[in-house]
């Protein structure tokens, strides 16, 4: 795969995560992890990523019994939201980017 294909798929993966949450970074894992370095790193960081985020948005979804998590439910979509793309903007600019508040589930 070339550089600039490497680039358009981490950004697309990057970018798929704040519409469909980590199915993208999950196929795009699965499909191109063998690719090349740069989409490898970037689909994994995506997928540890988006995990967490799903498992925060799971503890705000039972928290929302207790009022508070209506307000954690809308912080972690705003996390979501700016994280995802700050880090497309560094993959289409060819840089590695790491998620803060990221659990690694894969590497």
């Amino acid at each position: 795969m070339s550089p600039s294909d490497e680039k358009l798929w981490a950004t697309l993966v990057h970018v798929g995560g704040i519409f469909f949450g980590f199915l993208p970074a999950l196929i795009g894992y699965l499909v191109l992890k063998d690719r090349g370095p740069f989409v490898r790193e970037h689909t994994a960081t995506a997928l540890n990523f988006q995990l967490t985020m799903l498992i925060a948005e799971i503890v705000s979804g039972i928290l929302i019994f207790v009022i508070i998590g209506i307000f954690t439910l809308i912080a972690v979509g705003i996390v979501i939201l700016v994280f995802s793309i700050i880090a497309a903007v560094k993959a289409n600019q060819g840089q590695r980017y790491t998620y803060p508040m990221s659990i690694t589930f894969v590497s």
